[in-house]
């Protein structure tokens, strides 16, 4: 697949930013997280999401017109990000703007790129206006949103963003398209940032934190080469994992608990056939929204990384399905409303999660235990995104395939219709080898299947 460049500018606000609010100091929690870019990919068939291959070319002129002048506008409200990274505890809001790329796919159309067999992952981060697989995570002087408009010989757009995983996490990434997209569709009043999280969680001018994440991080990481599926569950295959997750400890388990848990027995089954018949030790270090673990809830616009890791250990014995979902949950319900309250008492809180973080650390390098990550984009809202011309008919999160650096990771997506998940899976190549002709998984998910099948 070729892209050709059309052009490339820089966005500024629609108004400058005061100059009391030049600098951004980020919050302490922004430390915790070692990757430079949350990657997104949102993809629009041309003529509000029908089958036609034709979109007239002063319409695509048009939205493309629309995107530039929207996100001029919603930068004036989302500030720090027409900024640049002055070091790693600031931003400098000099409203240089996001860094802004337009392409044009050559000899495909959307439909093509899309159809069956499911499209090229690899393909997919071509769509992307950064490299991925570094785990650099000083970006100093770097841009801190970068934005690229893919356009289809069909008119479809395939919007690919790279924002700072410095200043967003899921949730806030969604509360930014969002607004963008209200903003280009002229409504009133758009959704905006808050900010709190720099005043729930101060930083010093110390990186403790983010050494300490570094340190947790890289003993996760190990050579090998990284190979990345996607397995998509509809919602009788939920149903049916539910079902069998539930039990008196879980009587309810959520679609992400469920799921959650059978990729991690997935995972550990894969182990030890790979290893042998012993069964080892095993984490599951699941990313928490903190926005809805407090009383109050924190606003659900807030600016920032509110995460936190809740980590499931399964001790190297035989566990069934009710077991792990039963892990997660009690993993994830330990972060309630007095956990973040600690988290939130000056020094008392710093030790406390200086603690967390080397416990999971010394977990995690300790010879013969395996660990998944787990992060979940569903609920989220990405495909409330419409800019005008429908909403997206896939939503994308991103490839592994090929990097030298392996960490085995799922990133969670919703499927279209909202009753579905799509399970990123990133493995080694030889973990990835069993996992994925396990016939369990292979008779409740799909395979890469094509998106325009999905619901």
């Amino acid at each position: 697949m070729e892209l050709k460049i059309v052009s490339r500018m820089n966005i500024k606000p629609s108004c400058p930013t005061p100059s009391n609010l030049r600098i951004f100091k980020l919050s302490l929690l922004d430390q915790l997280i070692p990757q430079p870019y949350a990657p997104i990919v949102l993809f629009y068939l041309p003529n509000d999401n029908n089958y036609s291959d034709h979109c007239d070319q002063n319409d695509i002129s048009n939205r493309l017109e629309s995107l530039r002048k929207s996100l001029s506008s919603t930068l004036t409200r989302f500030y720090p990000l027409a900024g640049k990274f002055k070091d790693q505890l600031s931003i400098e809001c000099n409203d240089e703007g996001a860094n802004y790329v337009e392409t044009q796919v050559v000899g495909f159309s959307l439909r093509q790129f899309l159809s069956h067999p499911g499209p090229d992952l690899l393909l997919v981060n071509k769509l992307l206006p950064c490299q991925l697989g570094s785990t650099e995570s000083n970006l100093t002087g770097a841009y801190v949103a970068n934005i690229q408009v893919n356009v289809f010989d069909c008119g479809g757009i395939a919007l690919g963003l790279c924002i700072a995983h410095k200043i967003l996490d899921g949730v806030a990434l969604s509360t930014f398209i969002k607004s963008w997209a209200a903003e280009a569709q002229g409504f009133d009043n758009p959704t905006g940032p808050n900010f709190v999280a720099g005043s729930l969680f101060p930083a010093d001018d110390s990186l403790w934190l983010s050494d300490c994440s570094k340190a947790m991080f890289g003993s996760l990481f190990s050579k090998g080469k990284s190979i990345t599926k996607r397995f998509v569950f509809n919602s009788s295959s939920i149903s049916i994992l539910k079902a069998q997750s539930a039990s008196s400890d879980v009587e309810n388990p959520t679609r992400v608990e469920a799921v959650s848990g059978f990729l991690w027995r997935c995972f550990m089954t894969a182990c030890k056939e790979k290893n042998g018949v012993v069964i080892r030790p095993s984490l599951l270090n699941h990313i928490v929204n903190l926005r809805r673990r407090t009383t109050p809830y924190l606003p659900e616009n807030s600016i920032g990384n509110l995460v936190w890791m809740g980590v499931a250990k399964s001790d190297g014995v035989e566990v069934d399905q009710t077991q792990l979902v039963s892990l997660v949950r009690e993993s994830t319900a330990r972060i309630d409303d007095d956990f973040v309250k600690r988290m939130m008492r000056g020094e008392e809180g710093k030790f406390w999660m200086m603690k967390w973080v080397d416990e999971i650390g010394e977990l995690g390098c300790s010879e013969g235990v395996d660990y998944m990550g787990v992060s979940s984009w569903c609920r989220i809202g990405f495909y409330e995104a419409d800019f005008g011309w429908g909403r997206p008919i896939w939503v994308s999160s991103f490839c592994l395939s090929g990097y030298s650096m392996v960490i085995s990771l799922v990133i969670l997506v919703d499927t279209r219709s909202g009753d579905g998940i799509e399970a990123w899976v990133s493995l080694d190549e030889d973990d990835m080898a069993i996992v994925e002709c396990n016939t369990q998984l292979l008779q409740l998910a799909q395979v890469d299947p094509s998106p325009l099948e999905l619901d």
